[in-house]
């Protein structure tokens, strides 16, 4: 194991932590927020110290194997919450750390989960700070010290990095060199929240309240800087938000595709027409079962719905209404779709439709295998085989998943929750969604869960941003014993 390396680019992501922390700064000196400017400063402070010491850490060898980049991936979200914390912590708006804790975890890995009962009460630095924390997120904190940093020069780490942080079953490139694919997704990333923004402007929405709900909805994370989510903003801004919710579910490599106008390769992407498919299927399903809840008004139905499925689908979380209060049958959908989640290669969380698709594929192979024993049947994805590799990749994250979910529910159990509270609020960590149903519905929180039961959702919501492997990797023992080459 290259601890030298690691070191040397754990301290380069802490520099721009703290380098992004200094927007924060600004809007509370402006604000005249003096607790948290002070506590922004003296986390801005820390945290460039701590990062500069490790980048002292010169690598002896420029050894680095995808293990390295696990490990790399896996720490640096850990770090970055950790400090991360400390401005909610040291201005006294969030007294007890575990719970500061939380809410930087749950805004990095765009989850979305609060312990805040009242989100209103924040300073505007901090509500900043806990929006931005979604945008960085959601693109991934390490694409963009790829994007934006040479920390990389033929040291060949940027694929392995690149491949332990982006979500999905497999993981290209669009352009031969890597470093030039990362700046391609963050210009699209940023253009796109841009376009959100002046839609949002245009509404009628205020700057502050547009740039937070643009970062939130572009990192699929769903911090709502109002205690009602996006319930009080009108129609026509809740029908933005749900349009981008959508599209920042959708791959990206699409989006690159657009721009060099693949049209056949995205006219035959199985995964976008499963997408779709599920996402329309699903409003269409629930605005029919929810329509007497409306007095059969129908089009404020499929309003609700559309914004609803939007956001449970891509792992958003925003809100405009408690669908708590729905039909069975309208609840248990979205708790499926929770599961299902948005699009490989896309700020969501979730299984990703690209795995369902592949696993409904493997099953039918195995079918057919069954019945003739000496065909042979390939598993075929948007025209492009399905190896052995990438089937076998997803038959262990479902199991990893489901093994996750079911130690993790067992042990937040024992706050003695209602089923229902425990279930969903373990899947919406793991998918990193936010609300769940009862208690950690949308007009709750997870401030009733026990400080340890806070810390195995935070342990989630990394499972669930990180794909699992990078976190169990981190408790190898004899991955840390490894020696470098």
């Amino acid at each position: 194991m290259n601890r030298r390396v690691i070191a040397f680019l754990l301290g380069h992501i802490l520099l721009l932590e703290a380098a992004v922390m200094t927007p924060a700064l600004v809007i509370s000196l402006v604000m005249k927020e003096l607790a948290a400017a002070h506590a922004f400063g003296w986390t801005i402070a820390i945290t460039a110290a701590v990062g500069i010491g490790l980048t002292f850490v010169r690598p002896t060898s420029k050894v680095f194997h995808a293990a390295e980049g696990f490990i790399v991936t896996a720490l640096s979200w850990i770090g970055i919450s950790l400090f991360g914390a400390l401005p909610f912590w040291f201005s006294g708006a969030v007294p007890n750390y575990i719970d500061c804790f939380f809410e930087t975890v749950s805004g990095f890995t765009t989850t979305g989960a609060s312990i805040l009962t009242d989100v209103e009460a924040l300073p505007y630095g901090l509500l900043y700070w806990r929006s931005f924390t979604h945008w960085l997120g959601g693109m991934g904190v390490l694409v963009f010290l790829l994007a934006v940093v040479s920390v990389s020069k033929g040291a060949g780490y940027s694929l392995h990095l690149l491949r332990a942080e982006s979500p999905g079953p497999d993981v290209g490139k669009m352009t031969p060199k890597l470093k030039q694919s990362a700046k391609i997704l963050y210009i699209i990333y940023i253009c796109l929240t841009i376009i959100e923004i002046i839609l949002l402007l245009a509404g009628g929405m205020p700057v502050f309240d547009s740039v937070c709900t643009a970062f939130g909805t572009a990192g699929t994370g769903g911090f709502g800087i109002k205690n009602d989510s996006m319930a009080g903003y009108s129609h026509y801004i809740q029908t933005v938000v749900t349009i981008f919710m959508a599209l920042f579910g959708v791959n990206f490599n699409l989006y690159f595709l657009l721009l060099i106008r693949s049209w056949r390769a995205i006219l035959h992407d199985e995964e976008l027409w499963g997408y779709v498919g599920i996402m329309v299927g699903s409003m269409v399903l629930i605005t029919i079962n929810i329509a007497p809840v409306f007095q059969y008004n129908w089009g404020e139905a499929f309003h609700q719905s559309a914004f609803q499925v939007s956001s449970v689908m891509t792992t958003t979380g925003f809100c405009t209404i408690d669908y708590n209060t729905w039909p069975q049958f309208s609840r248990s959908l979205l708790a499926i779709l929770m599961v299902i989640g948005a699009s490989a290669g896309s700020t969501g969380g979730g299984v990703k439709v690209a795995r369902l698709i592949i696993v409904f594929k493997l099953l039918r192979k195995e079918l057919v295998r069954m019945l003739h024993p000496r065909a042979v049947h390939a598993v075929r994805i948007s025209g492009k085989t399905v190896d052995n590799k990438v089937g076998k990749g997803v038959s262990v994250f479902m199991a990893a998943y489901f093994a996750v979910f079911t130690v993790s529910f067992l042990l937040v159990s024992i706050d003695n929750m209602s089923l229902e509270t425990n279930v969903t609020a373990v899947v919406s960590c793991l998918s990193n969604i936010g609300p769940g149903l009862d208690v950690v519905g949308p007009a709750g929180n997870f401030s009733q869960f026990s400080n340890f039961s806070k810390l195995i959702l935070s342990a989630d919501m990394l499972f669930g941003r990180l794909e699992f492997f990078p976190m169990i990797l981190l408790f190898s023992p004899s991955l840390w014993r490894r020696r470098s080459l």
